[in-house]
């Protein structure tokens, strides 16, 4: 090389443009979610009417552990094969397989929300009436606001706290007018359900992140596997296979706890966390306990009281108004400028 050829500096580095943010999700994507968690509050309403024709059986054939069992079998193969097919077109499109990892804490999350909060909700219904027990499992939305403040660093909106207010308040009008029925076992019966709702918030706000990272449907596949899992396993530890043995009519109740009840308002729900907040989906997931106390008049023959009804009324302003609400702020969230 010359002597007068000096080498050329090198360019300078080009710092690349900051990442743009991200698209907040259109409205109708917002509202379709709405819908899900409606359509899925409204399909788990019926588990608790179903379980008392259950345990009503004259052939008195069934308890709680045997009627979960009995319900994560029939369940299982159905995610199973759904699962199955999410993976193959995983598979298909290039997608990555979620880590073990993810699906580890998915089947954790699974056994919490729908082994042990189910197992904690059946034996409740042993001792107290499907409206109580409705009343009581859905003071759980209060539960996914305080414990995502204490544990996940969510912030309390405060929309979201009065409206809960108010369907509590008419949640607990309902609930002083049915306080006498439980018979001697209602502190036990009560104390069962508590611990389902407390279980049941804390998969709310466990599954969210799991369900942006695994997708909703093979979510579901994997927590439901998880938890039919563990409710086969307590079945085995605690019973004989003998005592799967029971009348036709239970099979059949079984069968429609396992679908109507369970597998659709699972994917319903998992798809509804997909798309809105776990806040505003267990603040909608207070209408489950009106649809409840419908059914169980209708089906089940408990009185309704004027008492029932004022309540009723209370719980749809709350959540009609806290959706309404969580809507507008979106909508005003999209429309500000980055910054």
């Amino acid at each position: 090389m010359p002597l007068d050829q000096t080498p050329e500096p090198h360019p300078p580095a080009v710092k690349p443009p900051p990442a743009a943010p991200p698209t907040p999700p259109s409205p109708a994507y917002v509202q379709i979610g709405y819908l899900f968690a409606l359509v899925g509050a409204l399909l788990f309403s019926t588990k608790a009417i179903i379980i008392k024709l259950a345990y009503a059986d004259p052939s008195g054939s069934v308890d709680a552990i045997t009627l979960l069992a009995l319900r994560m079998m029939m369940a299982l193969p159905i995610y199973l094969i759904i699962g199955g097919l999410a993976v193959r077109e995983r598979k298909r499109s290039g997608q990555a397989l979620p880590p073990r990892d993810a699906v580890i804490k998915a089947a954790l999350v699974g056994l919490l929300g729908y082994w042990f909060a189910s197992y904690t909700d059946f034996a409740g219904l042993q001792y107290i009436s499907a409206q109580f027990e409705r009343l009581i499992l859905f003071t759980y939305p209060l539960f996914v606001v305080v414990l995502g403040a204490l544990f996940f660093g969510q912030k309390i909106q405060m929309r979201a706290v009065a409206a809960i207010l108010v369907s509590y308040i008419g949640l607990a009008v309902i609930f002083t007018e049915k306080l006498g029925e439980g018979g001697d076992h209602i502190a036990l019966g009560a104390a069962l359900i508590l611990g389902a709702a407390i279980a049941f918030a804390l998969y709310q706000l466990l599954a969210k992140p799991l369900i942006a990272r695994i997708g909703p449907a093979l979510f579901t596949c994997i927590a439901m596997s998880g938890a039919a899992i563990g409710a086969l396993v307590q079945f085995f530890l605690t019973h004989s296979v003998s005592d799967l043995v029971v009348s036709e009519r239970v099979l059949l109740l079984s069968l429609m706890i396992a679908i109507g009840a369970t597998v659709l308002p699972s994917f319903f729900l998992n798809a509804a966390l997909h798309r809105i907040s776990a806040q505003a989906n267990a603040t909608i997931g207070t209408l489950s306990p009106v649809m409840t106390i419908a059914l169980a008049v209708a089906i089940l023959g408990e009185p309704l009281t004027l008492v029932d009804l004022l309540g009723t009324a209370l719980v749809l302003a709350g959540v009609g108004w806290f959706t309404l609400a969580d809507q507008y702020a979106r909508r005003k969230a999209a429309r500000l400028p980055p910054g």
